[in-house]
């Protein structure tokens, strides 16, 4: 196969989005139209009742990919360089984050105490970013999305909480720390388990007045943040009118209304 007219060692580097490898296909501009509306992994061919080498090398590249993300930690001097406030879950080690993750959503004593003593406490809006299960996604995405929701808070006259990034956190820490520091509300930016498609989608997680006591349902979701998916400067935006509209309504989740 050839990009640019050179030879491609990389499998993943090849545009899929179009790529039609069924030999003699009867329409070749269906398989493209088709290709062209989903990620899924048609118009791939066979040989025989096996898949063809080119589908097994791809798909071997971004399952590869998607353990890279697992296993890989955020990059820490994009966290600093954005001023957030680094604390870290139970958890002692990735291997105990993936196999426990009862200890991604508990933080010891100390660490709460920590983030009462130099948090801003509160706070109309309080935002937080974990690894989860993909660093790629906050690496990728973190930037952007922050920047343009603390703008729109800001000029909003919202008072906007000390920005924490939570090393081996899950979804329920963003409730341990709305009720550390008194959150009206609460957003949490999290990497999600990545899959075939990409190892780089992100979720925001909101809630009014997000609480360890609270149900699942108390939580508003927007998810595929990333390139392909929901940019992040609308995502941003998004997110910003939502924390706009929660702030007004003073709930969120199911009891919301859009």
């Amino acid at each position: 196969m050839r990009v640019d007219e050179q030879w491609v060692r990389d499998i993943s580097a090849v545009d899929y989005t179009s790529r039609v490898t069924v030999r003699n296909p009867k329409s070749i501009e269906a398989c493209v139209k088709l290709k062209e509306s989903t990620n899924a992994r048609v118009c791939v061919g066979r040989a025989g009742t096996r898949y063809r080498t080119e589908t097994l090398l791809r798909f071997l590249a971004d399952h590869a990919a998607a353990n890279d993300s697992v296993w890989s930690d955020v990059d820490e001097s994009l966290v600093d360089r954005l001023g957030f406030f680094k604390i870290k879950t139970l958890v002692r080690d990735k291997q105990e984050y993936i196999t426990r993750p009862d200890l991604g959503r508990k933080f010891s004593k100390d660490t709460i105490e920590e983030v009462k003593a130099r948090c801003i406490v509160n706070p109309d809006i309080q935002i937080i970013a974990a690894d989860g299960l993909s660093a790629f996604a906050i690496d990728a995405n973190l930037e952007d999305t922050y920047s343009i929701i603390s703008d729109r808070v800001r000029a909003k006259g919202y008072k906007m909480g000390t920005p924490i990034f939570v090393k081996y956190g899950r979804v329920a820490t963003m409730d341990a720390i709305s009720e550390a520091l008194n959150a009206k509300v609460t957003v949490l930016l999290v990497g999600e388990r990545p899959g075939l498609v990409t190892n780089e989608s992100m979720s925001a997680y909101m809630a009014y007045d997000s609480s360890t006591v609270k149900p699942e349902s108390q939580r508003t979701v927007i998810s595929n943040i990333y390139n392909d998916g929901t940019p992040t400067v609308e995502a941003g935006a998004q997110i910003a009118y939502l924390i706009e509209l929660m702030m007004k309504e003073k709930k969120s989740g199911i009891d919301l209304k859009l």
